[in-house]
């Protein structure tokens, strides 16, 4: 049978057996391309090499068509802040397999996919795979491979997608997010890369950053650049000024949820990735301080996540007010479900909580799908 005849054949039986990535993929046209090793979507055209396709299973084939669909529709690039795209993209393709698999589809060949990150947003998968290439670059800084370009250890992305997203397959997903969400039927996981409850993506990182940034009095030049990823191909701004000093708060009480605070401590190390000149003061609270950290660049997160008992915010102020008058930046993560301070604190305060509560002071950003 003709290739592009399986290719439309799978695209129907797709729709017969996942109706919801079925849907998604019917804004996909087929198109040959001998430019790619595999498959990439660009402009709702599923590019395809015809040697790779032609050796997959129509089940295989399935599958490859459900991920380009998800690709397409995916605000990802929401998501990506100032992380390194290539590898961003790869985390996302790790999630979007996952949950294809979870749905009982096929994986071919040359796909992204690890057991060990089933069930992670692609949040949690880049830190992890920032982490190992950063630990594999200063192992063989130190052994015999050290003269090697860093550039041929960079991991190979067999799946490509592309980074301009369409906008009439992200607002499908959106409305098939709904219809399924009322019928019982949405796939499993979704809710990794889709908040359901507001039927659109998740983007509270995007007003964290923001936060951030502002509290950083910093002068970005690119004369001279800043060298730390020149090896990667991108010439990124070099940061002059104030350092970024900054507290930051973690609730370690019972009644906080573990894949909520894996993703606080992801957005925290990338916090401490996007500067070269930091000083944050890392506390763990439940009822009382369970552990203070200072963290530099030359210092890497471990969380020690110390508690399990009640929640009392107002330790952490005392703490800031007695030992560290001169802080002027708090970010607290917790689930709002605690003793607040019944003081009126002077500094600059920032909850990040998964649902609006009464707070005596400071601003909220929602992180979660609760309004």
């Amino acid at each position: 049978m003709i290739l592009k005849d399986r290719l439309q054949r799978a695209k129907t039986k797709l729709m017969l057996s996942h109706p919801f990535f079925g849907s998604l993929a019917t804004t996909l046209e087929f198109k040959k391309s001998d430019d790619i090793e595999s498959f990439s979507t660009k402009n709702r055209t599923f590019l395809y090499n015809d040697e790779y396709l032609g050796s997959l299973s129509d089940d295989e084939i399935i599958f490859t068509i459900a991920n380009a669909s998800m690709h397409q529709a995916m605000h990802h690039n929401d998501r990506k802040s100032n992380r390194m795209s290539w590898l961003w993209d790869l985390a996302t393709d790790y999630t979007i397999n996952s949950i294809l698999l979870e749905n009982g589809l096929s994986l071919p060949p040359k796909i992204n996919y690890d057991k060990k990150f089933e069930g992670m947003y692609a949040e949690q998968i880049y830190e992890e795979l920032r982490s190992t290439i950063d630990n594999k670059d200063e192992h063989e800084d130190e052994g015999e491979d050290s003269g090697k370009s860093k550039e041929q250890n960079q991991p190979k992305e067999q799946i490509t997608k592309d980074t301009n997203l369409d906008p009439k397959s992200s607002k499908l997903l959106e409305k098939l997010t709904l219809k399924y969400e009322k019928q019982g039927e949405l796939p499993r996981g979704l809710n990794r890369v889709v908040d359901l409850k507001k039927r659109s993506f998740i983007n509270w990182r995007d007003e964290l950053y923001r936060y951030v940034n502002s509290h950083a009095k910093s002068d970005y030049r690119f004369f001279p650049p800043n060298m730390k990823y020149l090896y990667l191909g991108f010439a990124l701004p070099a940061i002059y000024g104030e350092k970024l000093q900054i507290a930051v708060a973690v609730d370690t009480s019972a009644s906080i949820d573990l894949d909520l605070l894996d993703l606080f401590l992801a957005e925290l190390s990338e916090i401490m990735r996007s500067y070269d000149d930091y000083e944050i003061l890392f506390i763990e609270c439940d009822s009382k301080i369970q552990n203070v950290t200072r963290l530099t660049p030359q210092d890497e997160l471990k969380a020690t996540l110390k508690g399990g008992g009640g929640t009392d915010f107002t330790p952490v102020f005392e703490l800031l007010n007695e030992r560290e008058p001169n802080t002027k930046f708090l970010i607290y993560f917790t689930d709002g479900a605690g003793k607040f301070p019944n003081f009126m604190s002077q500094i600059d305060t920032l909850w990040v909580m998964p649902e609006v509560v009464d707070v005596p002071f400071g601003e909220i950003i929602v992180s979660s799908d609760k309004k």
